[in-house]
């Protein structure tokens, strides 16, 4: 694969949590950098540091020590308007939990995202049926999330998430809540819109069987980052 600029870098990040009982690393002078096209896997157990980076590489919360470059600049270079607007338009986010409200439809939770970048309601909306269609739920756009299996629910998350053309999609545990054939159908969805429509992903697990679509697979234990075993 032919690099170009990274869409996120990390160099030497250090991230120390202040608690009661002392210092807590969640992560150590870690270094990494993912590509346009391509899916990176950060491969590690609970509690290993991977929401950590997740949450850093999104602008969310600041290392302790290292640098941070999105979209090739320095993330102190953004205003904290300037990383909203790129969160809405240029990111996409993909959770465990789904993070869909029950309280409004399948085709408006999509829409949320559309409307947060700025797109038109018109526009929002032939969007947001294109990609329901894209993952075979067009049929369910109408009804409510609390009515939707597993499966259904995080397919309107990963249609909230690629709707708006995003360039980085970071996606936390997004098979952990599914069983193996959903999982692996919500993967394998996410590494062909990366590779057919340029997006650069980043795929957060313990579940090693996410390694057989990813392009590059990091290990992290201990806040411990590594391109092999740790």
């Amino acid at each position: 694969m032919e690099k170009t600029n990274p869409i996120i870098k990390l160099k030497d990040v250090t991230k120390i949590y202040q608690r009661s009982g002392g210092e807590t690393i969640a992560l150590h002078n870690a270094s990494f950098e993912a590509f346009a096209s391509e899916l990176v896997l950060l491969l590690g157990p609970s509690g290993s540091g991977k929401t950590t980076m997740l949450t850093i590489m999104a602008g969310l919360q600041r290392p302790t020590s290292g640098d941070v470059f999105l979209f090739g600049r320095q993330f102190y270079e953004y205003s904290s308007k300037n990383l909203q607007q790129i969160r809405a338009s240029k990111m996409g986010f993909i959770f465990q939990t789904f993070c869909l409200l029950d309280s409004i439809s399948v085709i408006d939770n999509v829409m949320l995202s559309l409307k947060f970048a700025g797109i038109p309601k018109d526009l929002a909306r032939q969007k947001a049926i294109e990609f329901l269609d894209r993952l075979e739920i067009k049929h369910l756009m109408n009804v409510l999330p609390v009515t939707l299996s597993q499966g259904e629910k995080q397919r309107v998350a990963v249609a909230r998430a690629l709707v708006t053309g995003a360039e980085l999609i970071i996606a936390d545990e997004p098979t952990g809540s599914l069983a193996t054939q959903q999982g692996m159908q919500i993967v394998d969805f996410l590494n062909r819109s990366c590779k057919t429509e340029s997006r650069c992903v980043i795929i957060a697990s313990h579940d090693e069987r996410i390694s057989k679509y990813a392009d590059r697979v990091m290990h992290l234990r201990d806040g411990i980052l590594g391109n092999g075993n740790l």
